[in-house]
């Protein structure tokens, strides 16, 4: 990695992590009894913060897309559920720029495939995005048809207002300009990322119409046939009193805040030593332990609590760190942790995160939202 790329990573997940904590003190405030004006500065804050947060999070999906090509980790995929959940994000998002937001799907409803959803949302997200910022009244149009077949599923999107990014490379990169121009970053970002993994998915893109707002871009992509998923199992209804432990207050309100979300009750220490003072009680289910802190550091306070006796030692501990390498995370389970979760933290990593350490005690209240592996 060179030393540019190193300060890049390390640049952008400070910023992100600083956006986090943003929107959880935003979401704090925004929970108490405010005058009118107040409420509207929060709300004006915490949009601001979303905003940055969703063009940084689609920067450096870019750049790892044009650098490393298109990373997949595909899943049985209900391919009707996919554009609803297109409705589901983008229906409000319309509604607030005056335009109605149409879907449709076409084919088996059972439909299944072996696919990224996260990778097919994106696309939809850019081209949608584009759609939706260029029409001032009227109503964009998003549907997929699946054809089954012998070599796999035929999958075909549409979004009616969608036009720039069908063009080829030569220009390309004029449009995109354009598109920077009339609607900004973020939409100009989103629609050459999901050209990208359309090309990386070895799906082809053309543009049906006769231009303007009633021009359709139209993608086609080939997945494998896959099983229907089963359903996943209901959580067990369970309070769990987890332990967040960092110096730094802003992290230990992003924590809890996520913590919160799941249906569980915290309580903090600001390094380590408090840390191993509170857990001698043994009055929690869960530590999350940040590394770097001063006084005691995460690993030093693992294994004084691993020394304690009775109940207190077998507490499960999470690490939290910028530090999430091969080498470290073995470094930290060697010294008695049970998990490691990457700084900044993502909803659905801690989530995995405490289902592994807590088994079926852990509620997800994030809509839509899947578990991935800490």
């Amino acid at each position: 990695m060179s030393l540019q790329a190193f300060f890049f990573d390390r640049v952008t997940a400070e910023i992100t992590q600083q956006m986090e904590g943003v929107a959880a003190l935003t979401d704090q405030l925004s929970r108490q009894r405010l005058t009118p004006d107040a409420q509207a500065c929060v709300s004006g804050a915490a949009e601001a913060a979303d905003s940055a947060r969703r063009l940084l999070a689609r920067a450096i999906d870019l750049r790892k897309v044009t650098m490393e090509g298109v990373t997949l980790d595909p899943a049985p995929l209900n391919l009707r559920e996919l554009i609803d959940a297109v409705q589901e994000r983008w229906a409000p998002q319309a509604s607030m720029s005056g335009v109605t937001l149409l879907v449709s799907y076409d084919g088996d409803p059972e439909a299944c495939a072996l696919a990224d959803r996260t990778r097919l949302l994106q696309v939809f997200d850019g081209f949608v995005g584009e759609a939706v910022a260029s029409l001032r009244r009227g109503a964009v149009e998003a549907s997929v048809r699946a054809v089954a077949g012998p070599e796999g599923i035929r999958f075909e999107g549409r979004v009616r207002g969608a036009r720039d990014a069908a063009w080829d490379a030569q220009e390309l990169e004029t449009r995109v300009k354009d598109v920077e121009a009339r609607f900004g970053l973020e939409v100009a970002i989103g629609v050459v990322l999901a050209r990208q993994i359309v090309d990386g998915l070895g799906g082809t893109l053309r543009s049906e119409g006769v231009g303007g707002g009633s021009e359709t871009l139209v993608f086609e992509i080939l997945l494998p046939a896959a099983e229907t998923p089963a359903e996943a199992p209901q959580a067990a209804e369970r309070s769990a009193h987890v332990l967040v432990v960092d110096d730094n207050a802003t992290n230990r309100m992003v924590a809890q805040a996520l913590c919160e979300m799941f249906d569980c009750t915290c309580e903090s220490a600001n390094d380590g030593a408090e840390a191993v003072e509170a857990a001698r009680g043994g009055r929690f289910d869960l530590i999350l332990m940040d590394i770097k802190m001063p006084v005691m550091d995460g690993v030093a306070a693992t294994r004084a609590i691993r020394a304690l006796t009775g109940p207190a030692s077998l507490v499960p501990i999470i690490a939290l760190t910028a530090n999430a390498e091969p080498e470290d995370a073995e470094g930290y389970l060697a010294a008695g942790m049970n998990g490691v979760v990457e700084k900044p933290m993502k909803p659905e990593h801690l989530l995995a995160a405490l289902q592994a350490a807590l088994g079926e005690g852990v509620e997800d209240e994030t809509p839509g939202s899947t578990a991935a592996a800490a």
